[in-house]
């Protein structure tokens, strides 16, 4: 499933998405790439949608590079070397700054609201179909995120967290845009 469960319905940058999540893993404990995409799918489960691996090592190699983790060869018996990467002081500090950081509220310039506004303007777009259109896209979310609560194991309980909290801003979502609908149609 494609759902971003961060509330915003858009992609996932790098930062958020992968980069800052290894970090944290990292200053925990060293690990290799696929002990890293373990590792956060046994901590999110299925609510957290899950890089694959080659997207791990890409940022392992960027994080690298931007000195914040520092790789080390591991050789291995019958099986080629492998690399374990550990937290640099400066990984360490763009995890602190990170974790001290405040998360941006609402957003006031929306997309969906500025496309409302002034598609109609133009004649390209009726209001009451953009807002039906959203409405159906939020509740194929929803339907998704309701099927994901469901069939993820109750123990689990930061996925159902982060699911819980995808489902909250998204019932805003949808009231937000019946109270569109109400003023502008």
């Amino acid at each position: 499933m494609n759902v971003n469960t961060q509330g915003d319905y858009a992609p996932v940058t790098e930062e958020m998405g992968v980069r800052l999540p290894l970090l944290a893993l990292l200053a925990k404990e060293p690990a290799h790439g696929y002990e890293l995409k373990q590792a956060l799918e046994l901590t999110f489960g299925a609510a957290y949608p899950s890089p694959n691996i080659g997207q791990i090592y890409v940022t392992l190699g960027r994080l690298e590079k931007d000195g914040l983790v520092r790789a080390v060869a591991v050789e291995q018996s019958n099986r080629p070397n492998k690399k374990v990467y550990y937290l640099t002081e400066d990984g360490r500090e763009a995890l602190t700054t990170w974790a001290d950081g405040i998360v941006e509220g609402p957003r006031v310039r929306d997309e969906f609201f500025m496309k409302l506004v002034l598609a109609p303007m133009t004649g390209i777009a009726d209001r009451s179909a953009l807002i039906g259109r959203q409405t159906r896209h939020f509740l194929g979310i929803m339907r998704d995120l309701h099927h994901l609560a469901e069939t993820t194991p109750p123990e689990d309980r930061f996925a159902h967290l982060l699911i819980e909290g995808a489902m909250l801003h998204l019932q805003a979502d949808l009231d937000w845009l019946e109270r569109c609908r109400e003023e502008l149609t």
